[in-house]
């Protein structure tokens, strides 16, 4: 059932308002033929409106059944139909049943409805307009509910489906972003000790200098991409769009993946390029990333990462190979999260066994220049 906003002073007010308007019309109408137990009941039945939401079923109940104990009285006492104009805002709890109530609830009111409104139509004995007229405004009130109900239902299924796409989307960027240079630091921690390890005191102390030197570059831009994420999931901060890699990531950053060391990664750009758009220099700078960042992790036997990117035609493409051991390429988040970067940008990328051996990451954007 959906959940209802709460009982409010302006529910009590209107109510209040109206059972006023009700003691006025019993008071200045004579036309009643039981103008004090019709507004009593009247007055009495207009309290249900305050269990129209967290209990419509409840309320339909109450009104329908006093209803149909009046008309009967009346039939028994051979009184002539009357009602009081005050009581057509009950109209309102058929609508609150289809509005808040639970499937079950639904199905019980309607049954409860179509009986009463059969009860009354048959004492009455009301032409064929009447009768029509009155099954037309309940079943605009109750489709009236239901209309709302959906649409507020497809509102939040929408908000849901964003949420969950934003999530993902951070996910990945705190993936591709944070993972990487806590792996940097805990590779640069270990080459930094096996370097120690081979050299003399002196020479020693400038490789670990040199290594927690970089340790803390990487460790202060983790710490800065992830405050970024956290901001973004707070609740009393809601996130606008997904967060975005840094504008300054691009071909110079690719550039500086290049690096020596256990797995030495060597890169080439294609000066034919120039400057690129920011979401494609992005784009190829996360998948570049990622790319070498696996090659670390998992090629085995591998004595170098290779990193191309060149111009061909109006794409831009990407490729990093190495010449390890080749492995599956599995459903982890970062090929899945490679992937979705080039689909966004109307591009593909896909990752598998080089034809000469290793493995390698392909990627095709469409070429966008600044």
């Amino acid at each position: 059932m959906p959940d209802p906003p709460p009982v409010g002073w302006g529910d009590g007010a209107a109510v209040a308002v109206l059972a006023i308007a009700a003691v006025a019309e019993g008071a200045l109408r004579p036309s009643l033929t039981w103008p004090v137990a019709s507004t009593l009941l009247t007055v009495a039945l207009l309290g249900t409106l305050l269990l129209r939401r967290d209990r419509p079923l409840a309320a339909v109940l109450i009104v329908t059944a006093a209803g149909t104990a009046l008309e009967l009285a009346r039939l028994a006492a051979e009184a002539p139909p009357d009602q009081m104009f005050t009581s057509g805002a009950l109209i309102v709890l058929p609508y609150s049943l289809f509005r808040w109530g639970s499937g079950r609830a639904i199905v019980t009111g309607s049954a409860v409805l179509a009986a009463g409104m059969w009860v009354t139509l048959s004492i009455h004995r009301e032409s064929v307009a009447d009768i029509i007229g009155g099954v037309a405004v309940l079943t605009c009130s109750c489709a009236a509910g239901e209309i709302i109900r959906g649409r507020r239902a497809a509102r939040q299924r929408a908000i849901d489906q964003a949420r969950s796409l934003e999530r993902e989307r951070i996910a990945r960027d705190l993936h591709d972003t944070v993972a990487h240079h806590v792996t940097a630091i805990a590779l640069r921690a270990q080459g930094g000790g096996l370097t120690a390890a081979r050299l003399d005191e002196s020479a020693a102390a400038s490789a670990v200098g040199s290594a927690f030197a970089v340790i803390e570059a990487e460790a202060r831009e983790a710490l800065q991409e992830m405050r970024t994420v956290v901001r973004l999931l707070r609740e009393d901060e809601a996130p606008q769009r997904a967060p975005e890699p840094p504008a300054r990531h691009g071909l110079p950053e690719i550039q500086a993946l290049a690096a020596d060391g256990p797995l030495p990664v060597e890169v080439t750009v294609d000066p034919a390029l120039g400057e690129l758009a920011p979401a494609t220099g992005a784009a190829l700078y996360r998948i570049a990333q990622e790319a070498v960042t696996n090659a670390r992790r998992h090629a085995r036997g591998a004595t170098g990462v290779t990193v191309l990117v060149a111009l061909e035609g109006d794409r831009v493409r990407l490729r990093v190979s190495d010449d390890g051991a080749a492995t599956s390429a599995g459903s982890g988040f970062g090929l899945l999260g490679m992937t979705e970067r080039a689909d966004l940008l109307g591009g593909t990328c896909q990752a598998g066994p080089a034809p000469a051996g290793g493995w390698q990451v392909v990627a095709s954007l469409p070429l966008e220049r600044t």
